[in-house]
């Protein structure tokens, strides 16, 4: 089946606004060209949301108290909230989160899933048999048990500080035995952490809020991805990473919302925040958003940008909203002030 559409696209991997024409065969974009339009939409790649606790969703409105008692394993509140709740709840609130995402734009996303193999099924039956967004999941180990790694894409702890090191060790040579990704935090409290993480070798970093100079050259010369959570580190008064620094040593840096207890997995927020108080560049928000995620997941054939061949998962967006009526530069519209109200199709 054959699908056109018009608009301003946001085109190629360097998110270049052109106006014309999209073509879509069974799923995948056959087409793209450039000429006149009289439609006022936007048509961008949708966002990938490198980085989620989506079981964090069965509470939404916590106290506010210093991130080790919220979010630090074994006793932090989300790990007892998660314990006490019901698997059949559980599923439930992280369909919901799911739903939202889909419904906001976004068309793949990564959750580090506590709760060991239990944790990991109650999300694959969150997804279910949807076809409209792409997850990665990275489990943990509950009480050794290494058995959701069969049916997960890798392993993501939370600190080298929260385990000794011969355990992460061990929990790594299974992983790596299995031929699935390591990730983990660091530099999330403070950067005591982030050497011991580097030693480890992982796919990618999570946070690295209190990275230094030192320890961006370390990352860089490693080549070592990393996921930002600029909203969520404000918000627990971890600080801010340097995200630029590290997008100037060369660092591949992708954005994701964090616990979904302190914030939405609203990406159109996370790239407003990222473009107004530390990039101020709507060409590398956006790719943080998007196709900087989709490469660090091994989704960039897939996803991320617009290009003939890869599977059409795009947002349109109406210029003629009250928000984005008077739209003069599409992109730094779509990365400073649109909003998921603006979007009036999801493909």
């Amino acid at each position: 089946m054959e699908q056109t559409l018009e608009g301003t696209i946001i085109c190629g991997d360097e998110f270049e606004p052109v106006d014309g024409y999209i073509t879509i065969e069974d799923g995948v974009i056959k087409d793209i060209e450039e000429r006149a339009i009289t439609s006022d939409t936007i048509i961008a790649p949708c966002f990938v949301n490198a980085h989620t606790h989506i079981g964090d969703s069965v509470i939404k409105d916590p106290p506010y108290l210093p991130l080790p008692e919220l979010v630090q394993p074994p006793d932090g509140l989300k790990h007892r909230v998660l314990q006490d709740t019901p698997y059949k709840d559980l599923v439930i609130s992280m369909r919901a989160c799911i739903d939202d995402m889909i419904r906001t734009g976004v068309c793949a996303f990564a959750d580090f899933r506590e709760g060991g193999l239990t944790g990991v099924l109650a999300l694959r039956d969150a997804i279910g048999s949807s076809d409209k967004i792409e997850v990665k999941i990275f489990g943990r180990p509950s009480d050794k048990d290494m058995s959701y790694l069969d049916l997960c894409d890798g392993t993501g702890l939370s600190s080298t500080s929260d385990l000794e090191i011969g355990s992460i060790r061990d929990i790594i040579r299974q992983t790596r035995a299995k031929r699935k990704k390591f990730a983990i935090h660091a530099g999330e409290r403070n950067s005591s952490d982030i050497s011991p993480a580097l030693e480890l070798e992982p796919d990618f970093l999570i946070h690295l809020t209190h990275a230094q100079n030192k320890d961006i050259k370390s990352i860089s010369e490693a080549d070592i991805p990393a996921v930002v959570c600029l909203r969520s580190n404000f918000l627990t008064g971890s600080g801010a990473p340097p995200v630029k620094k590290m997008l100037d040593e060369g660092i591949l840096v992708a954005a994701g919302t964090d616990n979904v207890m302190l914030n939405s997995v609203n990406m159109f927020s996370e790239m407003e925040f990222l473009a107004k108080t530390h990039i101020y560049d709507d060409r590398q928000v956006f790719k943080l958003c998007t196709l900087n995620g989709a490469k660090i997941l091994g989704l960039d054939k897939e996803l991320g940008s617009i290009r003939k061949g890869k599977k059409a998962r795009l947002m349109i967006l109406t210029k003629k909203s009250s928000n984005m009526r008077g739209t003069r530069n599409p992109l730094g519209s779509l990365v400073r002030r649109a909003r998921p109200d603006d979007i009036i199709g999801i493909i």
